[in-house]
């Protein structure tokens, strides 16, 4: 009798050609699956076997649009976290640290996976900064050269999302088009990953013409027809389960060519819902039909990235798997999941003790702004007494793109007296060492009402954020953070109320991935006390900064148009 490594006895399998489960033996080798025996007949003798009744089998979960970084954890731990949702691959776009510390950051981000216990792919950061050094100063800058580069190195396999949307369609000569003009002629199969929201029509068209077929972002249902019968594949993070998409989606059988993924996700909301099972458990609660969930979160993302010995569980594929609860499996909680036919997750073990990875003595000191002095956060005019008109961001909950809102204030003396206007300060020093900006904006909405916050993870510049109703407040955050050396705080009342310190390029922390969670946990629960009301208040905030994110945003060069570009002036002529 023929020998096999595992067997994985009296399960149901999740068919992914025929959509359905089938109850079947299945035997791997190798770390491959070997044979599906729907006829369970036992006719090989396996070195160890594995009870699967009452489970179901799914694949393993293959997110392929996400950033680590986005965690605030380093790659093993997110790695460790995201076994447990049984997700076995993912594909992470580093151009946060990127924005740091440029191509080496890449580099230390690709070396600092290898030891997680699932597949971590990596995509090409192709907007860094995510629109231009004349709207933002990135402490790293990824240029053409650097990406051709990187599109040899080992795990890359995509070209992360083209965030400069706007000038990629206005024609504009930029790094990136070369690239994609070098990659037409070079390697027309690469797979393009784009960030396009609001573009239809003519402007859409522009957009796929340039091979850029993938989207993520946030869309009207309009917007979604369009990409759909334009061609493109779309990539359905958490703000896109919208009744009115999925159902379109359901009524045109549109399940080829979309997925799930999650884009962004906070070590909290990880440690509480978790990672991609949370997005396919809350679509299949909203209607989208179990078995096609299954289907969007393994099969279509492995096609998708060219990753076709994973993603269906089959002779010949890797053995990627998870065992859940047949009266359970709505809830997407597997029991045991397994990479390559080893088990790397069992529900109630303890995880592995994980060594953290060293980063160069240099990430350690990323934050190089010496001290702020109170004048530093104070906004000046040209008109010396009266009134102005100040252009506002204004933070709505339920979205993270803004409105522009004009709102009167009052001036005394050239300083504007802000603080009775109901809108909040919010200040961006420039914190690479490349030239000392400071931005200047005010804020309101459903933000922060009281007391202040700051942040070094701020979108995708990561420059030194503070925010507050209360100057001296704001000193007292930002003074903290370039103590930590990066993080992000709260304080009120003089006194730091929540941090969480993010000493690796001021993004990331070497904690285990439960006391990040707990951390940031609590510095989301003291932002909802400090009146910021948003859904996701971490998010909110850290997305200020993101310029190619409608409409307004804060750099360290002031308020960005993002429909046009360009810098504009804080008061309205």
């Amino acid at each position: 009798m023929e020998k096999a490594d595992l067997l994985i006895k009296n399960t149901k399998v999740y068919n992914s050609y025929l959509k359905c489960f089938k109850p079947a033996d299945v035997y791997v080798q190798e770390g491959r699956i070997f044979y599906v025996d729907t006829r369970q007949e036992e006719t090989l003798s396996p070195d160890k076997v594995l009870d699967g009744s009452g489970y179901l089998m799914l694949p393993g979960f293959i997110d392929i649009h996400m950033h680590i970084e986005s965690s605030m954890m380093t790659p093993v731990s997110f790695g460790e976290r995201a076994a447990s949702c049984g997700v076995t691959t993912l594909v992470s776009e580093p151009h946060e640290i990127a924005n740091v510390m440029g191509v080496q950051g890449i580099h230390e981000m690709i070396n600092g996976a290898k030891d997680s216990p699932i597949d971590i792919y990596y995509g090409i950061p192709s907007s860094v900064p995510s629109t231009n050094e004349s709207l933002e100063t990135t402490g790293g800058v990824i240029g053409f050269e650097e990406m051709k580069h990187l599109m040899r190195e080992e795990g890359v396999v995509c070209v992360g999302e083209i965030m400069n949307y706007r000038q990629i369609v206005k024609g504009t000569e930029m790094e990136i088009t070369r690239f994609l003009d070098y990659l037409r002629e070079e390697e027309p199969q690469a797979v393009i990953e784009g960030h396009c929201p609001s573009l239809v029509g003519l402007d859409l068209a522009k957009f796929l013409y340039r091979g850029i077929d993938g989207d993520h972002t946030e869309h009207t249902l309009e917007e979604i027809r369009q990409r759909f019968e334009n061609g493109m594949f779309v990539e359905l993070q958490e703000k896109m389960l919208k009744p009115e998409i999925l159902d379109h989606i359901i009524e045109n059988s549109l399940f080829e060519h979309c997925c799930f993924v999650t884009d962004d996700t906070m070590a909290d909301a990880l440690l509480e819902k978790g990672q991609l099972n949370y997005i396919v458990k809350k679509a299949v609660e909203m209607g989208f039909p179990l078995k096609e969930a299954v289907y969007c979160a393994s099969y279509t993302p492995a096609r998708r990235m060219n990753l076709r010995d994973r993603g269906a569980l089959a002779p010949g594929r890797k053995a990627d798997f998870q065992l859940v609860k047949e009266e359970a499996v709505s809830g997407f909680e597997p029991d045991l999941v397994f990479k390559d036919g080893k088990e790397i997750f069992r529900k109630g073990r303890e995880g592995r003790q994980l060594k953290p990875y060293g980063f160069p003595t240099e990430f350690y000191h990323s934050v190089h702004l010496e001290k702020i002095e109170p004048e530093d956060l104070e906004p000046k005019v040209q008109v010396k007494d009266g009134s102005v008109l100040v252009r506002v961001i204004e933070v709505s909950d339920g979205r993270t793109q803004t409105r522009e809102k004009h709102v009167s204030m009052e001036v005394e003396n050239g300083r504007l007296k802000w603080q009775e206007s109901g809108c909040v300060l919010a200040v961006v020093l420039e914190r690479h060492g490349k030239n000392g900006n400071i931005g200047y904006g005010f804020v309101t909405g459903d933000c922060l009402k009281r007391g202040a916050a700051a942040t070094t993870y701020y979108h995708d510049h990561h420059n030194l954020m503070v925010i507050g109703a209360d100057s001296e407040d704001m000193l007292t955050a930002a003074r903290r953070l370039i103590e930590l050396q990066g993080g992000i705080c709260t304080v009120e009342n003089g006194q730091v109320t929540a941090e969480l310190p993010l000493p690796v390029c001021g993004i990331l922390s070497e904690l285990p991935a439960d006391d990040i969670g707990r951390m940031l946990g609590d510095v989301r629960r003291s932002l909802a006390g400090l009146g910021y009301e948003h859904y996701n208040p971490i998010m909110s905030l850290c997305t200020l900064g993101l310029p190619v994110s409608p409409a307004l945003k804060l750099t360290d060069f002031g308020v960005v148009d993002v429909e046009t570009g360009e810098v504009v002036e804080l008061v309205v002529k």
